[in-house]
């Protein structure tokens, strides 16, 4: 009897054992831990340019002849638009009766409420001798892309040209994106006068807390404001 007992608990021990080691297979793997997304990057707002840049890369695009890529640039900077609804503008929403508009309005794609915008004299005339281009010939957009998988230009391509745009002029580009060309003229604008809610209305911004976060306006900027008021 002694014996059975003795057997039936090594039998038991037996069934455990082998119990640990088929959960201990079973286990997933343990994987090394994946480096962070973001580790070796700038992240963060990306940089508006300055008047100097601005300049700076107009120029030598009007040197290198660049007719698309130069309006496209001034198209950027006065529109202030998103590079979503930036790359499928169309050819009418600029240009009617043979001349190009001084003002137009887009729906924006994010919020689908219309936004308005300025286009300057610059831009007018580099807008004009881009649609006059023969390569714009019957195109319905006004930025065509020259894939034939897309009518017009995608987001990433217009990043890749913003991106040769900086460093041309010797920016690091890491710091600089399609939303620097959106802020570009927006922070001068809210630099030079303090206006935010002209700011928000450029933009088409719902809330001004939007805006605020957008532009990354601080305590010390609204002291700035205020020590320029002298009563």
């Amino acid at each position: 009897m002694l014996n059975c007992l003795v057997g039936l608990a090594e039998d038991v021990a037996g069934l455990e054992d082998r119990r640990e080691a088929m959960s201990i297979e079973t286990l997933p793997a343990l994987r090394p831990a994946r480096a962070p997304w973001n580790k070796g990057r700038i992240i963060g707002q990306k940089r508006p340019l300055l008047p100097k840049h601005v300049w700076s890369i107009r120029v030598r695009l009007e040197m290198a002849e660049n007719r698309r890529d130069l309006a496209l640039f001034n198209m950027a900077v006065d529109s202030k638009l998103r590079g979503s609804d930036l790359v499928c503008l169309r050819v009418n929403d600029v240009y009617a009766a043979g001349r190009v508009k001084e003002r137009a309005s887009v729906t924006q794609s994010k919020t689908r409420k219309p936004v308005r915008f300025e286009i300057t004299e610059t831009t007018r005339l580099s807008l004009e001798r881009w649609i006059k281009d023969p390569e714009m010939v019957g195109c319905e957009y006004l930025w065509p892309s020259r894939l034939h998988a897309s009518p017009h230009l995608s987001t990433r391509q217009y990043a890749r040209i913003m991106r040769d745009w900086v460093l041309s002029i010797g920016l690091e580009p890491s710091a600089y994106g399609t939303h620097s060309m959106r802020r570009t003229k927006v922070a001068q604008i809210y630099k030079k006068t303090g206006n935010l809610r002209a700011v928000q209305l450029l933009l088409g911004h719902t809330k001004m807390d939007s805006t605020v976060r957008y532009l990354g306006v601080d305590l010390d900027d609204a002291l700035s404001l205020s020590e320029g008021i002298d009563l």
